[in-house]
């Protein structure tokens, strides 16, 4: 009888609603990884960095083009655009005279967030091209950046300084060709307005080399804000993952180290380090144990003679990689869910049945077994029997708006040397697709966010829609789904080569626009093949159920 109710119990969790998956526990829900490959340390001499947004954010993303502006313009400074719908609300905002009083409020389903300008600053002369996701993530010039939010102690939130980290990044795409100097400027711009986010971790690629730069506030009594940056270094492997990393900083150590200038001051002043003890940084301002599962469990499989244990009080910041990686690989992490280890949530949902063609009865896992359960349904099950799942923290989960894996091809023409390979949606089922940092426009289901209500407009629903279909009998509909996403990534990875040849040769016989066209053109024909694919599948996986679940 306990097996049929555990069988229940796991049946009613599929049909649960999975997209509120975790939403309880802030850990789970809104919160991201962030992978940093060196140069040495990949298969081909690239650098990677990577980003999953993993919550209620905007999935829409655009290309906003280079730009030339004359002396006395400006640019404003927002708070609020990772909730926007569409690019047209924040260029409404943008170019709005500044007497005007436009405000957009978006409403979601339990809060609010407001679209507002929280000031402005100057502008280049000169901007560059960037790819304009919730978390802007490259530029034409080959920058590029993924994300965690590690938020650190309270007591150093300002929420009086202009700059969320969000509009960081989107000014350091614009005007910056280099990690380096993309840090310089962050470090002088919150220096300079402020810093009102919390604790924020950002990974900077270009085609030398992969930093780690982790962001706080001054405090209450100063608008400002504290930073440090550690280089990767290149035959290194690195990861972010909510928590603040870096540890001992040596400033004479400048090939390897950039920090504020404040950067001891302030954590003396608030009482965060003694002054004479050795200064950690993640100890001082992350308050916290500078890792947790996703951590070790990547840096351990990176490098698994050094015996890394989750007991541990600190883990290595990066380490050498034991075996180089391809991009491939890293997408592989993060479709982790630690199947076929004993951190599996699946591992004890299983049912006996009978063998085909034999009265014999073999033990298997439950077809409705899935890594992705929301937190009442794992109290459910484990309300009838403890510890029948014990819960993690997967890299992959069901609440991730998009992410990217960005790599940087330094032995490459700059016009082709940076591509993300994007998804929407949960990152171990949903399809990759190549972005080329100089494409001139994303696709217009790419456009339209997937985050505040259901719209087949937005690609995320397309791919979201097939996923949770198929999330509902896992064990037994897993098979059709992922056969379909490798199929796209060996595409993908396949034709690249060929893809990078024939833009070159356009670039030198037809100039620059209809290079950039044609790398458009590719984007736009691979991706409607996968969101025909997943329509397709979607549709198949609703007739399975024509008869119930």
């Amino acid at each position: 009888m306990k097996k049929k109710i555990i069988l229940l119990a796991i049946l009613f969790s599929a049909i649960s609603p999975i997209t509120r998956a975790q939403s309880s526990d802030k850990d789970f829900y809104g919160s991201c990884t962030s992978i940093m490959v060196g140069k040495n340390a990949s298969t081909d001499g690239s650098v990677m960095t990577s980003h999953t947004c993993d919550g209620r954010y905007r999935s829409w993303m655009n290309i906003v083009p280079a730009q030339k502006h004359k002396k006395g313009d400006v640019t404003k400074i927002l708070k609020g655009t990772l909730f926007t719908e569409s690019f047209d609300e924040i260029e409404q905002i943008q170019r709005a005279d500044k007497n005007s009083e436009i405000k957009s409020n978006v409403i979601l389903h339990d809060f609010e967030v407001a679209l507002e300008v929280k000031g402005e600053i100057p502008e280049a002369e000169q901007t560059f091209a960037f790819l304009y996701t919730a978390y802007p993530c490259m530029n034409e010039k080959n920058l590029a950046i993924g994300e965690t939010t590690i938020e650190g102690r309270k007591e150093l939130v300002n929420e009086n300084g202009m700059f969320y980290i969000e509009e960081l990044e989107r000014i350091a795409l614009q005007r910056c060709t280099t990690a380096r100097q993309a840090i310089e400027l962050m470090g002088n711009l919150v220096k300079e307005y402020g810093y009102a986010d919390v604790g924020e971790c950002l990974t900077v690629a270009d085609k030398n080399e992969v930093w780690h730069f982790e962001i706080f506030g001054e405090g209450a009594d100063k608008i400002g804000g504290v930073w440090a940056a550690q280089r990767i270094p290149d035959n290194h492997v690195g990861i972010s993952a909510n928590i603040s990393r870096i540890s001992e900083i040596n400033l004479n150590d400048k090939d390897n180290f950039m920090t504020s200038e404040n950067v001891f001051d302030v954590a003396k002043k608030l009482g965060f380090w003694d002054g004479t003890s050795t200064f950690k940084f993640w100890k001082a301002y992350g308050g916290s144990k500078p890792f947790s599962m996703r951590e070790w469990f990547v840096l351990s499989s990176v490098a698994p003679s050094l015996n890394l244990s989750i007991n541990a009080e600190e883990l290595p910041f990066s380490v050498k990689a034991e075996k180089q990686l391809s991009p491939q690989d890293v997408l592989k992490f993060f479709r982790a869910t630690y199947e076929g280890t004993k951190y599996d949530m699946t591992k004890n949902l299983l049912v006996k049945r009978k063998k085909t063609d034999s009265n014999e009865t073999e033990t298997v896992k439950s077809p409705y077994a899935q890594p992705w359960f929301s937190t009442s349904m794992i109290s459910s099950i484990n309300a009838i029997k403890d510890s029948t799942i014990i819960r993690v923290r997967n890299i992959a989960v069901p609440q991730c708006a998009y992410a990217h894996v960005i790599q940087v091809r330094g032995w490459l023409p700059d016009e082709i040397a940076c591509v993300a390979y994007f998804a929407n949606d949960n990152p171990a089922q949903s399809p990759r697709v190549p972005v080329y940092a100089n494409i001139l426009q994303t696709p217009k289901l790419f456009q339209i966010s997937g985050h505040k209500r259901y719209t087949t407009d937005a690609a995320a629903w397309i791919y979201r829609r097939a996923n949770k279909l198929a999330s509902i009998r896992w064990q037994e509909l897993r098979g059709q789904l992922e056969k379909l996403r490798d199929d796209f990534e060996n595409k993908m990875f396949d034709e690249q080569a060929k893809i990078d040849n024939e833009a070159l040769k356009i670039l030198n016989e037809k100039g620059k626009q209809s290079y950039q066209e044609y790398l458009t053109k590719y984007l736009n024909d691979f991706a409607e093949e996968t969101i025909n694919a997943w329509w397709k599948l979607g549709d198949e996986l609703w007739y399975i159920f024509i008869r119930g679940l």
